[in-house]
């Protein structure tokens, strides 16, 4: 079946940075657009960056514009999330999820990890 998973997520302090990883397994990540999403306690679900699966264009919410980059590794096996400049209000699950385009609303992505914990906290 096709399947994503999250890994990368962890415990830092506000300012540090981490790095998370998408995989893929059934499909290739090549043929798809990979959205990056997170949930904090009590908020709904928000987006939070895609890359495009042809162009490799890249969009980011204002709220972490400058401080987070989506990228596809060399191998294309990966996408990753590199978030620096942590701030508290960066704490929540984070999701990758896959599409045929880039679309804000969560109901438009077809397959979801089950997401990794992001915690920045002193």
């Amino acid at each position: 079946q096709l399947q994503l998973v999250e890994s990368g997520g962890g415990l830092v302090q506000p300012g540090g940075s981490l790095r998370l990883s998408c995989s893929a397994s059934g499909f290739t990540l090549d043929d798809y657009a990979i959205g990056w999403f997170r949930q904090a306690p009590g908020k709904e679900r928000e987006g939070v960056s895609c890359i495009s699966g042809s162009s490799g264009n890249t969009n980011y919410a204002a709220s972490v514009e400058g401080r987070f980059t989506a990228y596809r590794d060399n191998a294309k096996s990966t996408v990753s999330l590199q978030m620096n400049s942590l701030k508290p209000e960066d704490t929540a699950v984070y999701y990758c999820a896959a599409a045929a385009y880039c679309a804000v609303a969560t109901i438009d992505w077809d397959y979801w990890g089950q997401g990794t914990q992001v915690t920045v906290s002193s």
